[in-house]
């Protein structure tokens, strides 16, 4: 089964565009961003009784933003993280949790946006082991989206790879983001048949579709690289893609629209919201996958054991915290790469020899717009 799921969030313009979808019973599952209520008290009882009736008909998915899966060292957040996914896990019975691939590019790595590491033995160890606390926490499958931030054409291509080895310890899934792989489509003018077969698409369990933004490029003129910013509707080509993708992921279980509240704020625009709903949900049905049995207990992670104490690597963690000094604090491209050209990520795993100069240029504006949070 296929459930036409909503991103929903306690976000008053978001809920009042998808209200008539709920009341019409359009609606078949949720995606909650739990970990945005962290800091609030008093969620309202009605939010809350809508979560739990989702969570108790299997059809609640918890999607993460603030972990910072990669992140070098270890913090008291993260900890703290685990015990409140621990808690809701407990009282909303969530159908599966996901995070980000990457690190969020804040200096404190818990604000920002997500960002791409190198892909290399050490970080997919680190990784794997934060992927066994987040499945001890959740007791339900755990997955990672693919991100839809690159600094360059090998991190594209490697990303499918290095995300189905980094899942393997906990049988993980993937949620296959089809915004952020047409952000990478377009930005490193890439053929979706050639970069689709480097994913693997048997563990494809959750889509994403969604809208974005257009940004000129300075360093490349005439050049427009695409973003992942959620604030506009879904375009054609994301939905072409999604028709696409259907008939090649045997084990999809939710297709979840996501848009951000502030974009909603006209009744104009939660109208092609709800459009765009519909046209997916239609989509869904005509796939013929819709009604396709799930194989019982397919994500299901093992039981493991790790040690108590977090993997950490001081290394990264120093490399991570001069490159996010170097994109919230440069005032211009030229200024970014003479400082990362004298930095200890020079010649070294992290390849910035390679970036895309359009690439890091995105990356200033990503890390200097969100620097302070979301």
């Amino acid at each position: 089964m296929i459930y036409s799921s909503l991103a929903l969030n306690l976000d008053v313009p978001l809920l009042q565009a998808a209200l008539p979808l709920l009341e019409a019973e359009k609606v078949e599952a949720i995606e909650w961003s739990f970990d945005t209520l962290f800091k609030v008290r008093d969620i309202p009882p009605w939010f809350v009784e809508l979560l739990r009736e989702f969570g108790q008909a299997g059809r609640l998915v918890g999607h993460g933003v603030f972990f910072s899966l990669f992140s070098g060292r270890w913090v008291p957040e993260q900890d703290h993280w685990l015990k409140r996914l621990r808690e809701m896990s407990a009282e909303f019975q969530f159908n599966h949790v996901t995070e980000h691939f990457g690190y969020m590019t804040g200096v404190n790595f818990h604000q920002g946006a997500p960002m791409s590491v190198p892909l290399t033995p050490e970080i997919m160890a680190l990784g794997q082991d934060r992927l066994q606390r987040i499945a001890d926490a959740a007791q339900c499958p755990v997955g990672l989206e693919n991100l839809a931030f690159a600094n360059s054409l090998d991190e594209v291509r490697q990303q499918g790879e290095f995300l189905s080895r980094l899942l393997e310890p906990v049988n993980g899934f993937i949620i296959l983001d089809l915004h952020n792989l047409w952000c990478q489509l377009h930005n490193f003018e890439l053929d979706f048949a050639d970069l689709i077969r480097l994913y693997p698409l048997d563990r494809v369990r959750e889509i994403h579709i969604s809208g974005g933004s257009w940004e000129d490029s300075g360093a490349r003129p005439g050049k427009k690289i695409r973003r992942d910013t959620h604030d506009h509707a879904v375009p054609e080509e994301v939905f072409a893609l999604l028709e696409n993708t259907l008939p090649l992921v045997p084990n999809l279980k939710f297709v979840v629209l996501e848009q951000m509240g502030h974009s909603l704020a006209d009744a104009a625009q939660q109208e092609i919201f709800r459009s765009d709903f519909l046209r997916m949900e239609s989509l869904v049905q005509s796939s013929g996958q819709k009604e396709k049995a799930e194989i019982p207990g397919l994500f299901q992670p093992p039981r493991v054991s790790f040690p108590e104490i977090p993997l950490q690597n001081e290394n990264l963690f120093l490399q991570q915290r001069e490159l996010a000094h170097i994109l919230e604090t440069s005032t211009n491209l030229d200024q970014a790469l003479a400082q990362l050209q004298a930095s200890a990520l020079a010649h070294s795993k992290w390849k910035i020899e390679t970036w895309a100069p359009e690439m890091l240029e995105t990356a200033l504006h990503i890390a200097q717009k969100w620097k302070d949070g979301w």
